[in-house]
């Protein structure tokens, strides 16, 4: 009775879990290039304690990290001159305290000393390092190539970066990612900078919104049976008590 109930509740724990991954998908709808995220999980195989079954192989479930889909989300219009969005495989690189990052948040402000930068600080690199502009020296173009111009004259080239495994990448907070490997990015040259666009989230609320309610129901119905299962332990020590 005890290895059904261990077996459930390592079955509850992953769906815990992928009830965060569910709910932070949903709460990152409206993000600019955020990417959908789920649950992995694996089996872990065991002996059985149980007395009554020695020998017996049991399967636990275990959480085995976090898929993220990568597929491009929409482009929509914002006309900011300094939102940049990338059409096709690519990230922006960018310098944070902690070293080289990667997004596709094109959300870019333009700071005190006039390096353009995401919402949360990091600085954009360009082929040269920083990019800086100069605001008295009027409008920004950006072109296809990422290519910045300033009064006809060119101060920088936004860098796109790509990586052949994406699975480099993890999450490092403020919708980045760092590389986690030894894989080195390089010159995602078929990628498409739009300026004044930006990458919507790639999603689907209402996936997300059902996959919810299949893990609350999920969920609920493990509990059930561990109720039952609990009951029916209890039930056999009181028949037990009253043999004896």
């Amino acid at each position: 009775m005890d290895n059904a109930i261990y077996v459930a509740l390592s079955r509850q724990m992953t769906l815990r879990r992928e009830l965060d991954v569910t709910a932070n998908n949903i709460a990152n709808v409206d993000t600019a290039g955020f990417k959908v995220e789920s649950l992995m999980v694996k089996t872990d195989p065991q002996v059985s304690a149980d007395p009554m079954d020695p020998g017996g192989s049991l399967k636990y479930v275990l959480d085995d990290g976090v898929a993220r889909d990568f597929t491009q989300g929409a482009l929509h219009q914002t006309d900011r001159p300094l939102d940049l969005g990338i059409e096709g495989q690519g990230f922006f690189k960018v310098t944070t305290a902690n070293g080289e990052r990667y997004t596709r948040d094109g959300r870019f402000t333009m700071s005190a000393d006039g390096r353009l930068a995401t919402a949360g600080g990091a600085v954009l690199q360009g082929d040269g390092g920083d990019i800086t502009l100069d605001p008295s020296k009027g409008e920004v173009n950006v072109a296809d190539d990422g290519t910045i111009s300033q009064g006809g004259l060119k101060v920088g080239k936004v860098a796109v970066v790509d990586f052949s495994q994406l699975g480099a990448l993890e999450k490092d907070g403020d919708n980045l990612y760092r590389n986690a490997s030894n894989l080195a990015p390089t010159d995602a040259s078929s990628a498409i900078v739009h300026q004044g666009m930006l990458e919507s989230s790639n999603v689907n609320s209402v996936v997300q919104v059902t996959r919810l309610i299949e893990i609350s129901r999920a969920y609920e119905s493990i509990s059930k049976m561990m109720e039952q299962t609990a009951e029916l332990d209890r039930g056999a020590v009181q028949r037990l008590g009253r043999v004896a």
